[in-house]
């Protein structure tokens, strides 16, 4: 993972793996580095875990144990913690839905940077950036990268039916359409788009 540019922060992403599961806690990695985890391309520099609410507590616990500095934002979506001033976000409501045992079966597991950990699917990722776009949040441009490097591993029919309810979602994938980054729906895969 030299490529992200930030070993640090590499390395307190294992630190808090490593306590997840030495302490039996399920978790996904999301965010940029799942991405990168499926080999796409990704520019963020931060470090996000799927946890359930049921398991926030106890991830605190575990993680202050450990020598992580805990925070409560204002948001009741997600908590913090920090090593050495890298943050990590323990999301447990990411989109405005709770994380559950689905969420954990939509997983792959993946090594990063030689420590195997269950990474959401390159599929849920794009519906969870598509999720994100909103009237006060849309930009493409950081949804670009993720649809380009990992199209060949995204179910796009299944991205188009969850996230049918939002026109943010639908502008985006007009757009990919148009640039051909992936087929129109309803086209066979491998064939290009005329």
């Amino acid at each position: 993972m030299a490529e992200r540019g930030d070993e640090s922060l590499v390395h307190t992403l294992k630190k808090v793996a490593a306590v997840l599961k030495q302490s039996e806690i399920p978790f996904a990695l999301g965010g940029s580095f799942a991405v990168y985890a499926h080999g796409g391309h990704s520019s963020d520099h931060d470090v996000d875990f799927l946890i359930r609410e049921a398991d926030v507590e106890r991830s605190l616990e575990a993680l202050v144990a450990a020598g992580f500095r805990a925070e409560r934002p204002p948001e009741d979506w997600l908590v913090k913690v920090f090593d050495d001033g890298r943050m990590v976000d323990l999301i447990h409501r990411p989109i405005e839905t709770p994380v559950t045992e689905e969420t954990f079966a939509d997983t792959v597991v993946r090594p990063v940077d030689a420590i195997h950990m269950p990474v959401l699917s390159a599929t849920q990722l794009m519906v969870h950036k598509l999720l994100s776009f909103s009237q006060h949040y849309c930009d493409f441009a950081r949804g670009l990268p993720l649809a380009r490097s990992l199209r060949e591993q995204i179910d796009w029919e299944r991205v188009r039916k969850e996230t049918q309810h939002s026109p943010y979602a639908e502008a985006f994938l007009v757009l990919l359409d148009r640039l051909e980054v992936v087929p129109e729906p309803g086209a066979p895969a491998g064939e290009e788009t005329p």
